[in-house]
């Protein structure tokens, strides 16, 4: 595949050298805080939950054939029932759910690989794609507004200044500096937030000075746990939210592929993809961890630095499996302050809801029509509003929803009939245009 002028490393180029490492370590500290905040919350281990978003990532490069550069961490969508699992069957529930999780993305993958993805291009097309695409970077606003602004509820302004300094200079070193580093402008924006931080007094030096330097995470081994038994509750709370998570897995694919000018339903396929995410959360399930997805997080640092090799996101793997052992450091990335995390997040998810526009302009939807109106409108609303439909255990949240509703509008919804030279052209274009995605 020839080389796009705007890629600075494809997907299956190899850095070298202090470039990997750099390149690497960014990812990992873009995806670290959202990774372990999930098992501090639910009450599993962070550093379980670290070393399987490794293992996890590993597994899915491996599964697509190391074609797709997609970072697995651990996902938001099962907080709440392996919260209340953890009150009542404890980690053996947890687990046998997370588990679950990862067999109904197996299962969902082989009927994929039966069934064809031609089913996808009727589905998703631009009209659907760019408007959710916009959604799952804008429904991440809120958090990023809440973590640049709010300390314990209340608003402090020491913190919005930091996040502003950081958001800037992240500005800053994308628009200015050039080589190597400009190929790291989000983790120098980090790094210069903390210091900023810790000289503001935000972050606990004493904690990282007497954390001890080497740990080894206390692994719960699937079915070693005295007194198991299996719990089929467990499974019911779980393995149904699997496909919610489907649906903002497609997302971040349309994403990855708008970004490096590929079909990755096609290449590797979608039953790939899924039986990557599967493996990886099943794997986690085996370890203790929490269930895990493919992070918004690193596909804005791709789509700022330019950079998707495969490689990259494989050495942020492998660095994470590391930090899991290293508690010093562990203690010192922990201690990351949100209104560092809130400044990054602007740029970062900002820059996936603009990919989704670029989509729309791309495949020139003319959005005079009422239909193609009536589809992004709703679409965008539901999806940043997160208005979510729930029953029972089981939550469709915001971009799930939104993209359920946007497929089947564009399904139910008429053709405008309009016999005018432009429109015909409009027309075949939106015909054409799952072929450009």
């Amino acid at each position: 595949m020839q080389k796009n002028d705007d890629i600075v490393l494809d997907v299956n180029e190899k850095p070298s050298g202090i470039k990997w490492i750099g390149l690497s370590l960014q990812h990992m500290f873009s995806m670290f805080g959202s990774t372990v905040i999930v098992p501090l919350l639910v009450g599993l281990s962070p550093s379980i939950a670290l070393f399987a978003s490794g293992i996890g990532t590993l597994l899915h490069i491996l599964i697509t054939k190391g074609k797709i550069p997609a970072y697995m961490g651990s996902s938001f969508a099962f907080i709440t029932p392996m919260i209340a699992l953890m009150k009542t069957t404890g980690i053996s529930g947890v687990q046998q759910g997370v588990i679950s999780v990862g067999i109904v993305y197996l299962l969902v993958a082989m009927l994929v690989w039966m069934l064809g993805t031609k089913w996808i291009d009727k589905l998703l097309p631009a009209i659907v794609v760019g408007p959710i695409v916009i959604v799952i970077g804008l429904s991440l606003a809120g958090s990023a507004a809440q973590d640049a602004m709010m300390k314990n509820g209340s608003y402090n302004l020491m913190y919005f200044l930091i996040a502003l300094a950081t958001l800037f200079l992240a500005i800053f070193f994308n628009m200015k500096l050039k080589g190597f580093l400009g190929m790291i402008p989000v983790l120098l924006a980090i790094i210069a937030g903390y210091l900023i931080s810790m000289a503001c007094g935000l972050v606990n030096i004493h904690a990282i000075a007497t954390a001890p330097w080497f740990k080894v995470p206390n692994f719960q081994i699937f079915g070693t746990e005295k007194g198991f038994h299996f719990d089929f509750n467990a499974i019911l709370i779980m393995a149904p939210i699997a496909f919610v998570t489907m649906t903002e897995h497609m997302g971040h694919l349309m994403v990855l592929g708008e970004l490096t000018h590929r079909n990755f339903f096609k290449d590797p396929g979608l039953n790939r993809t899924l039986a990557g995410d599967g493996m990886a959360s099943l794997v986690a399930g085996i370890l203790g961890g929490p269930a895990v997805t493919s992070y918004g997080e690193n596909i804005g640092v791709m789509a700022i630095t330019k950079v998707y090799s495969v490689y990259v996101i494989a050495g942020a793997a492998l660095f994470a499996m590391a930090f899991a052992f290293v508690n010093k450091l562990n203690v010192l990335i922990m201690q990351m302050p949100l209104p560092v995390i809130g400044g990054i997040s602007f740029l970062l998810f900002g820059t996936i809801a603009s990919s989704g526009i670029k989509i729309m302009i791309d495949n020139h939807l003319d959005m005079n029509k009422k239909r193609n109106l009536m589809i992004v409108s709703v679409i965008l609303v539901i999806g940043v509003g997160n208005a979510y439909l729930q029953l029972g255990h089981f939550q469709f949240t915001g971009v799930a929803l939104a993209t359920v509703i946007g497929i089947i509008l564009n399904l139910v919804l008429p053709k405008e009939n309009n016999n005018s030279p432009k429109a015909k052209e409009i027309d075949a274009i939106d015909a054409d245009t799952t072929d450009t995605l």
